[in-house]
C-alpha cells in the first residue's frame, strides 16, 4: 500500500509514539495536588508550551480539545454564546465541522452570510469587507481547504476585521506542520489546531484564544483547561500532541521542501502520462503536498476503490447506494458537477518516497485508462 492521503490523516510519528507510550505509566489527574498529580501536570503544562511555540503563542492561549470538530465548535459556538443575535460570515468551501456548526447557529436565529470562492478557491477580501455589517460579531475562514490545499489570504483579511469589531477564527488543521503557521503575523484572533494532521495521535488537538477574547464553555463540569473545555485531560495524548508540535517546529524546513519537490514530482509524472487532467487550484498558492485533480471521462470514487488496495488516495464526491454527489467545495468554485465528480485527492507526506510516487504514478495511470475504456464501451 502506497499511502498517498495524509490530508485526511497521517502516521503517527514513531517517536511520538515514545512520547505517548512513556506518558501512560503517568497516570495522576492533573488537577490532583499531590506528587502524582504535579508530575502529569509538568507533562501537562510542557506540551502547552510546545504547541504554543509551533504557532507564536502564550502557552495561557491554548486550550486542549479531544480534536478538530470540537476546537471548532468550540470556537464558534462558545464565542456567539456572549451575544443573543448577531451576523456570522463564513465560506462555502468550509470543513463540516464549521459549516454545519454555523447552520445550527443560524437556526438559533444567528444571520449568516456565505461567501463564495473565486475560481481559483480563493476567498477575495473585498468579498469579506463587503460582507462585514455593525452586527457583525465572528468571522471564521479556514486557512487552507482540505479539499484543494488553496491557502487563504488570511492575514490580508484579518485586518480587514480588524476594523471591525469582529473577531477572526481560523480553522488551521491543514496548515499546521506544513507550512509556518504565526497567530501574531496571521492577525487571527482564534486557531484551530489537529494533532493527527502532523503526525500525532488521533483524538487530541488545541484551540489557540487570543487573551482578551472570551468564549463559553459549550461542556459544562470542571475548571480544567481555563474553565473553558472542563474534563479530566488526556496527559498521554497530550504529551503526543505536545512532542508532534515539537517535532514539527524543528523539522518544518525540511519538510516542506521535501513536500514540494516530491509532490511536483508527482504531478509531473500524472500530467504526462494522463491526457485530459486538470490541477483545481493551480493558479493559487497551495499547500506543498496536495493535489486536487480531475480526470474526464472517469467517476473519482470508482478510481479511489479500484486502487484502494494499492494506493490510499481519497474522492471529494460522496457515494451512497450507487449514487455519487459532487464536492460542494468544487462546486462553489465553478466546476460542473461532472467535473467534481471527477476529481481525486492525493496527498503526499514527510516520508513519501520518490519510488513510493513513481510506482503511484504508474498504476494510477493505467487504473485511470481502465475506466475511461470501460466508460467508453459502455
Amino acid at each position: 500500500m502506497i499511502y498517498l492521503d495524509h490530508n485526511a490523516t497521517t502516521p503517527v510519528d514513531s517517536r511520538v509514539k515514545e512520547e505517548v507510550l512513556k506518558a501512560l505509566d503517568i497516570f495522576g489527574n492533573p488537577s490532583s495536588s499531590h506528587l502524582l498529580g504535579r508530575k502529569a501536570k509538568y507533562v501537562l503544562e510542557m506540551a502547552r508550551q510546545k504547541v504554543a511555540e509551533l504557532i507564536g503563542a502564550d502557552p495561557s492561549e491554548i486550550v486542549f480539545t479531544s480534536g478538530g470538530t470540537e476546537s471548532n465548535n468550540l470556537a464558534l459556538i462558545g464565542y456567539i454564546l456572549n451575544f443573543r443575535q448577531g451576523h456570522i460570515i463564513t465560506t462555502m468551501i468550509e470543513h463540516p465541522s464549521i459549516m454545519k456548526t454555523v447552520l445550527y447557529l443560524k437556526q438559533k436565529g444567528y444571520s449568516v452570510t456565505l461567501l463564495r470562492p473565486e475560481q481559483n478557491g480563493r476567498i477575495n477580501p473585498e468579498d469579506v469587507k463587503k460582507a462585514l455589517r455593525p452586527d457583525t460579531v465572528l468571522v471564521s475562514i479556514m486557512h487552507s481547504n482540505n479539499e484543494t490545499g488553496v491557502i487563504q489570504p488570511i492575514e490580508e483579511i484579518a485586518g480587514i476585521v480588524k476594523d471591525s469589531d469582529a473577531v477572526f477564527h481560523t480553522d488551521a488543521a491543514q496548515s499546521i506542520g506544513k507550512v509556518e503557521v504565526n497567530v501574531d503575523r496571521l492577525g487571527v484572533d482564534m486557531l484551530t489546531i489537529v494533532s493527527h494532521k502532523f503526525y500525532g495521535p488521533k483524538g487530541i488537538g488545541a484551540l489557540y484564544i487570543r487573551k482578551g477574547v472570551k468564549v463559553n464553555p459549550i461542556l459544562h463540569g470542571g475548571g480544567q483547561e481555563r474553565g473553558v473545555r472542563p474534563g479530566t485531560e488526556s496527559i498521554p495524548l497530550i504529551a503526543g500532541l505536545g512532542k508532534a508540535a515539537e517535532l514539527s517546529l524543528k523539522e518544518l524546513p525540511d519538510r516542506k521542501r521535501h513536500l514540494q519537490s516530491i509532490t511536483e514530482t508527482l504531478w509531473k509524472g500524472l500530467r504526462r502520462m494522463i491526457p485530459d487532467i486538470t490541477l483545481n487550484g493551480e493558479n493559487a498558492p497551495r499547500l506543498p503536498n496536495t493535489l486536487n485533480i480531475s480526470i474526464r471521462g472517469i467517476i473519482g470514487a470508482e478510481l479511489v476503490q479500484s486502487l484502494s488496495e494499492e494506493v490510499a488516495i481519497s474522492a471529494g464526491s460522496a457515494c451512497h447506494e450507487g449514487r455519487c454527489t459532487p464536492s460542494e467545495v468544487l462546486t462553489a468554485m465553478g466546476l460542473t458537477p461532472e467535473e467534481a465528480l471527477s476529481s481525486v485527492r492525493i496527498s503526499t507526506g514527510k516520508d513519501t518516497t520518490v519510488e513510493q510516487v513513481n510506482k503511484a504514478t504508474f498504476l494510477i495511470s493505467e487504473k485511470i485508462s481502465s475506466l475511461q475504456k470501460s466508460r467508453s464501451k459502455a
